[in-house]
C-alpha cells in the first residue's frame, strides 16, 4: 500500500495510476480517495494521477491530537504529496474541503500548481453564514463523536445538496454513502473541528485572490445552493479564474455527472498545458454594456 509521510509526521496513503503530467485529486470532507475513481480512470489515460486519503481518513494516519488538523496543515498536506513524490507543477482538483485546501495552495505555494480546480467550494462562506456553519460543524462534530461514522454517515449523506445525487444515480449515491460509513469517527471529527470549523471566510481573503496568477477553474451544481454565491465571489475576484455551473447537479459533481465534470477538468488543463488560459481583460469587470470609448 503506498505510504509518503508529511513534515510533520503523518503517514498519507494514495493511490496512483498513469503516466504524464501530473494532477492530483484532493477529496471532500465526506469522501476520500475512491470519490476520485471516475477521475482517476479517465484521466490516467492522459496523465499521472494521484488521488490520496487526507489525514482522519485510514488507511491514511489518524492523529489523535485534534491539533494536528487544521486549513494550514491540510493545504501543506497537498504540498506534501506534490513534493514527496516530484510532481511540481500539478494540475490540482479539489472538490469543498479539497477545494479550500486547493485555492489555498495556490495563494501559499503557487509554485507547485500548474493549475487549480475549485468544484463544490464555498459552504458556509456566503454573507450571513459563518456563525451558522461553525454551530453546524460543532454539532456534527459532537454528533459523529457520539454515534459514530456509521451511524452519522448516514445521517451526512443525506444533506439537502445530496438529494438530487440520490434521485439521478441511486446506485452511485449508494456506493458514496457506504464509502463515507466507513470513515473513522475520531478522524472525522477531528477534521471537522480543526479543518472545517476554523478555516477563514473566502471573502477574508479577497485580497489574496485578486493576486493569484495560478489559472483556476471553479465548478458550481446549480442545486449546491450554498456554494453558488461564493463561486461568483472567487470568478471575479481571482483574475485567472473561469467559473462552470453544472446543470441538476449538487455538492458531489464529480460523482453526479462525472462525463460532463471530467471534460470540463480536460478541456480546461489542455488550454494551461498550452499555455492558452489567459488572463480576466480589466475592461470586462466594468458591468458596461457598450464600450466607453468608440
Amino acid at each position: 500500500m503506498p505510504i509518503l509521510r508529511t513534515d510533520d509526521g503523518v503517514d498519507l496513503h494514495y493511490e496512483e495510476a498513469g503516466s504524464g503530467i501530473p494532477m492530483v485529486f484532493v477529496h471532500e470532507f465526506a469522501g476520500d480517495s475512491r470519490s476520485w475513481e471516475p477521475q482517476m480512470r479517465f484521466f490516467s489515460r492522459r496523465y499521472r494521477c494521484i488521488a490520496y486519503n487526507a489525514r482522519g481518513y485510514p488507511p491514511s494516519a489518524v492523529p489523535s491530537d485534534p491539533r494536528a488538523y487544521s486549513q494550514d496543515r491540510a493545504t501543506d498536506d497537498i504540498a506534501a504529496v506534490i513534493k514527496g513524490l516530484g510532481l511540481a507543477p500539478a494540475h490540482v482538483v479539489g472538490l469543498s474541503m479539497g477545494a479550500f485546501a486547493t485555492l489555498h495552495l495556490g495563494l501559499r505555494h503557487p509554485a507547485l500548481a500548474r493549475s487549480l480546480t475549485a468544484a463544490g467550494v464555498g459552504y458556509g462562506a456566503a454573507p450571513g453564514k459563518r456563525e451558522q456553519f461553525r454551530a453546524e460543524v460543532e454539532a456534527t462534530a459532537t454528533r459523529i463523536r457520539a454515534d459514530g461514522m456509521e451511524t452519522m454517515g448516514a445521517v451526512y449523506a443525506r444533506g439537502p445538496t445530496r438529494l438530487v445525487f440520490e434521485e439521478k444515480d441511486p446506485r452511485g449515491y449508494a456506493e458514496f454513502r457506504a464509502q463515507l460509513m466507513e470513515h473513522s469517527a475520531e478522524g472525522s471529527a477531528n477534521t471537522m473541528m480543526g479543518v472545517q470549523r476554523e478555516r477563514p471566510a473566502l471573502g477574508d481573503l479577497e485580497a489574496q485572490f485578486c493576486n493569484l496568477t495560478v489559472p483556476t477553474l471553479v465548478i458550481a451544481g446549480d442545486e449546491d445552493d450554498p456554494t453558488l454565491e461564493p463561486s461568483v465571489f472567487l470568478k471575479r475576484t481571482i483574475p485567472t479564474s473561469a467559473l462552470l455551473v453544472m446543470p441538476k447537479c449538487g455538492h458531489t459533481m464529480n460523482l453526479e455527472d462525472p462525463d460532463a465534470f471530467n471534460r470540463a477538468v480536460l478541456d480546461f488543463v489542455t488550454q494551461v498545458d498550452a499555455g492558452a488560459w489567459r488572463t480576466r481583460i480589466p475592461e470586462s469587470k466594468t458591468g458596461a454594456i457598450i464600450a466607453a470609448k468608440s
